[in-house]
């Protein structure tokens, strides 16, 4: 079975590991850092702002059962990326809207639904959302992983996750994996 991997970062990735999770041809969802100039971060580390990371999800997909376009679909659908350096009250460069490509394939299908996204003027404001090479990716500390699953009533997953996955399930219940 061909993999392909995608490496995106829209907020906090728990939010976007969330919903990720969920979605028919997904393999594997692990989130992480990168776009930095520090190596091997920690979460601390990415909080003070002043590493150059973003909080991503690297997520590998069976390209037969998902597109890397729709792959792109649910991200646009699943996050603001018209904040720059902000979604909701997660505010700093680290919950920036980015797209990093790990072919030029992908950078040219990134441009591509941008290009279409705002033609269609799908959002009120200018997509922000950068696309640049996929750097190298440090995974988050392990209580960081399937945070959502496994901390559904924590508050911030209440209050933000939640409502997110929701319209998500609403917006692709016919995408859901089997079970969700």
């Amino acid at each position: 079975m061909a993999e392909e991997i995608a490496t995106l970062g829209g907020g906090c990735f728990w939010c976007t590991e969330a919903v990720f999770d969920q979605l028919e041809g997904v393999l594997d969802v692990v989130s992480g850092y990168a776009g930095g100039r520090t190596a091997n971060p920690s979460y601390d580390d990415i909080c003070t702002g002043t590493t150059g990371h973003a909080e991503v999800v690297r997520v590998t997909f069976d390209p037969e059962r998902l597109s890397y376009r729709d792959v792109l679909s649910v991200f646009f659908a699943t996050h603001d990326p018209t904040t720059p350096n902000r979604q909701g009250a997660d505010v700093g460069t680290q919950y920036r809207s980015t797209i990093m490509t790990h072919s030029e394939e992908q950078a040219r299908v990134a441009r591509e639904v941008i290009a279409d996204l705002t033609k269609e003027g799908v959002f009120d404001a200018p997509i922000v959302t950068e696309v640049v090479p996929a750097p190298t990716f440090y995974p988050a500390e392990d209580y960081h992983q399937e945070y959502f699953a496994r901390n559904p009533r924590a508050g911030y997953c209440q209050v933000v996750i939640s409502p997110k996955v929701a319209k998500f399930r609403r917006a692709y219940a016919d995408r859901l994996k089997v079970g969700v």
